[in-house]
């Protein structure tokens, strides 16, 4: 019991309410694989990920997995409502699967709306917490061909495939996420053993004194691992969930084994085992936050649209506003953005999801060389104004407030002189002049007379 509690406390740290916190950068450890390190820098020229929770959970409406967790019960069954026993609760959210049919799922139509809306890579939830696969396992008949689930017979039923298949016919990459917990299967939450009906994130028993089972658990997980890695095409990256499960806290999977098989097959495969640190945490996740100051280091915000990861009835979005000075944020420190949408249980992207998406990509058609493959330029903000650039070439990224209208004149405070200040999108070159505290440049009349933009980029060469 004693170890037990340790356990839950270093658990609770590590993952608050759901939300994981993120390792330090001094913490992060470089590949020393050549290609792992040109893969990284890939990466960071990506900037702006498409990340999807969906599952049968979608159709309640409520936190995704989490709910079964009678540990995380205090938080996690705020939305249930209709007067239920956890038992009852888990009896429930485990059948979803009878019900979860989203016939209107076009899987062309989401990568086209991603393309158009500025995103460079998909990271789509394989399987969360509560053990659903949303692809053709042969692991367990829990899955969204299994023949329980009224979609295994829809032609886009093996979900994973089509959805890979679709975002990378549109040029995006694929980051596969997977949790490395699974309360479905009775080799991580096996009935009967040392903690009865009353369930937490972690086993159900103590994998020290049950080994045998432990390892059950070890070798589903590395055949689910590898049936994606395998029969799925071209993965750009494995982003592990549930960092509770690893070696320093009695749960060794032995990921390394695993990485390693997985990258024989696909030798530029990157890893986010989140939380965890070490070789596997290639790139650093912060969710639902961001860093206060730029990090050198390669990391990802992974932020909702709306409040909530998973589908919410009546949830509320961010504005597309809010969502470019987001990206403005996060990619002046150094980041990528994995911009969260639940899709409804119907198949189909919330109306107001779109609306974003469109938005987003209609600033980035303009403003985008800015964004995608910049780097960090110091200083990285000064009041309204965030800073990034590509080689030679520096980018000052005015934010406006809604009904903020432009300035005649726009002070940077850039030490050096600059051969020329031109608008992104617009004129190649702006007067501008030298003061004390930088330099000052003059908006063209013809800019300030149109509408204010969500942010003005100026190239600065």
């Amino acid at each position: 019991m004693e170890r037990e509690t340790e356990t839950a406390a270093e658990e609770a740290a590590a993952v608050h309410e759901g939300v994981h916190h993120y390792t330090r950068e001094q913490d992060w450890v470089r590949p020393e694989e050549p290609l792992l390190r040109e893969r990284l820098e890939w990466f960071k020229d990506q900037k702006l990920g498409l990340m999807m929770h969906w599952g049968p959970y979608s159709q309640l409406g409520v936190v995704e997995s989490w709910a079964l967790s009678d540990g995380d019960a205090d938080w996690a069954r705020d939305g249930i409502d209709w007067g239920v026993s956890g038992e009852e609760l888990k009896r429930e959210y485990f059948g979803l699967n009878r019900t979860f049919n989203p016939v209107r799922f076009q899987p062309s139509l989401w990568a086209e709306l991603a393309a158009e809306g500025g995103f460079r890579y998909l990271n789509f939830t394989t399987k969360h917490h509560d053990g659903f696969c949303m692809w053709d396992t042969h692991t367990t008949d829990y899955r969204i061909t299994g023949p329980d689930t009224p979609f295994h017979r829809h032609r886009y039923a093996d979900i994973c495939r089509e959805l890979f298949d679709a975002f990378r016919e549109r040029g995006l990459a694929i980051a596969a996420y997977f949790s490395k917990a699974d309360w479905h299967t009775p080799s991580y939450w096996a009935p009967g053993m040392e903690r009865g009906t009353h369930m937490w994130r972690g086993p159900s028993y103590d994998p020290g004194r049950y080994p045998w089972l432990w390892e059950q658990f070890v070798q589903f997980t590395h055949r689910q691992i590898m049936e994606l890695m395998s029969r799925y095409g071209r993965i750009d990256m494995l982003w592990l969930d549930a960092g509770w499960v690893n070696a320093r806290q009695g749960q060794d999977i032995r990921l390394g084994e695993v990485v390693r098989q997985a990258r024989s097959l696909q030798p530029w495969l990157l890893t986010a085992d989140r939380t965890v640190g070490g070789p596997y945490e290639n790139l650093i996740t912060p969710e639902q936050t961001l860093p206060e100051r730029p990090l050198a280091v390669p990391w990802e915000s992974c932020i909702t649209m709306g409040t909530s990861f998973s589908f919410k009835y009546e949830d509320e979005y961010k504005s597309v506003r809010e969502l470019v000075h987001l990206l403005v944020e996060i990619v002046a420190k150094g980041g990528n953005l994995a911009l969260n949408v639940g899709p409804q249980p119907d198949g189909r992207l919330p109306a107001a999801a779109i609306e974003r998406m469109k938005g987003l990509g209609g600033w980035l058609k303009v403003y985008g060389e800015a964004i995608y493959g910049t780097r960090v330029w110091e200083p990285y903000a000064a009041g309204a104004v965030r800073f990034t650039r590509n080689g030679d070439i520096g980018y000052a990224i005015r934010l406006y407030r809604e009904g903020e209208p432009l300035e005649e004149e726009l002070l940077l405070p850039l030490a050096a002189e600059p051969a020329s200040v031109g608008l992104v999108g617009g004129e190649a070159a702006l007067d501008w002049r030298r003061c004390e505290d930088g330099i000052v440049v003059r908006l063209p009349e013809a800019v300030r007379a149109g509408e204010t933009p969500y942010a003005l980029a100026l190239r600065i060469r």
